[in-house]
């Protein structure tokens, strides 16, 4: 069957058209994104501006019609960090799917990591041992581990790059503040993570992470979703170093990097560097799929 999924994140909508069936994977047939930054449409009293508002619903009334010209029988739409958080969150839902006739559902930041998780258990399989998956987006970092397709722990930090961009650095305050601040927010979970054991395999997925890793010598996309990618730790820390003194426009000139998302680079690296050093990791491989596909696969599942 031809499905769309619609993703609302805190940096972009995301419609992913793919052909989908039981006991194979997602074909991609089709795909259609905007960068909203709802992230940064949120105002003193932390709701989503008037602005954000109406740049989302134009883009989900034109993404519905985009999913029907391409054929989809069936649309799951959900939104994440920035609409989760906002303190109008349900009026923004109630806008959105009263234009749009869709049912976009708000998902939790641990729904966010369990599902997260069951895309790269998918990709990997079996054989990767206890994993350990970590997701970086625009508002919120996700961590998750386990052995099984259900995480044994998933959990959500208000760490995403555009948020941090937004709160720290935009603001003014000094990157080693920022720093101390991700390193003390992460440690807090870490020892409830790492309970169950080390990771077999350590997994990053999403664009933060793959730009990151793109940077750091990395294949480029237009070499397919096959060809292995990791992200080592020892770049990584290079690179934190010499964005300190990057401009914007050198920072967009990197490769791997939208120029959308080239300012939040900065704040994204921070909290990987952080999320390694903390769960002492010389490497992450990148997964091609993450949220879309674990939202795809369970409800496949459930039919």
């Amino acid at each position: 069957m031809r499905m769309g999924v619609l993703d609302i994140g805190s940096n972009t909508g995301h419609l992913l058209v793919v052909d989908a069936f039981r006991g194979g994977p997602p074909v991609p047939a089709h795909s259609y994104k905007e960068p909203l930054r709802l992230a940064e449409h949120l105002d003193a009293d932390n709701a989503v501006s008037e602005e954000g508002v109406a740049r989302l619903v134009k883009y989900v009334v034109e993404a519905r019609a985009e999913a029907e010209d391409k054929g989809c029988t069936t649309i799951l739409a959900f939104a994440t960090s920035a609409v989760r958080d906002a303190v109008n969150a349900d009026d923004v839902i109630d806008r959105v799917n009263v234009a749009s006739g869709l049912d976009l559902q708000v998902l939790s930041g641990e729904d966010e990591a369990r599902l997260t998780f069951l895309a790269v258990r998918r990709w990997f399989g079996w054989s990767a041992g206890r994993l350990g998956v970590f997701d970086i987006g625009g508002g919120s970092l996700e961590i998750a581990a386990g052995r099984d397709e259900t995480p044994d722990i998933a959990t959500s930090m208000p760490l995403g790059a555009g948020r941090l961009t937004r709160d720290w650095l935009d603001a003014g305050r000094a990157p080693a503040e920022l720093r101390l601040h991700v390193r003390s927010t992460i440690a807090e979970q870490a020892g409830a993570v790492l309970r169950g054991g080390g990771f077999d395999r350590a997994v990053a997925t999403s664009k933060t992470f793959r730009s990151l890793a793109r940077i750091c010598g990395a294949a480029a996309s237009s070499d397919g979703q096959y060809v292995r990618r990791v992200l080592r730790k020892q770049d990584l820390s290079v690179l934190v170093e010499q964005l300190r003194t990057m401009t914007p426009q050198e920072v967009a000139a990197l490769p791997g990097v939208s120029p959308d998302r080239s300012h939040q680079i900065k704040a994204g690296a921070i909290v990987a560097e952080a999320t390694m050093d903390l769960f002492d990791l010389t490497e992450l491989e990148i997964c091609p799929w993450a949220l879309r596909e674990g939202v795809l696969l369970e409800h496949l599942d459930g039919l």
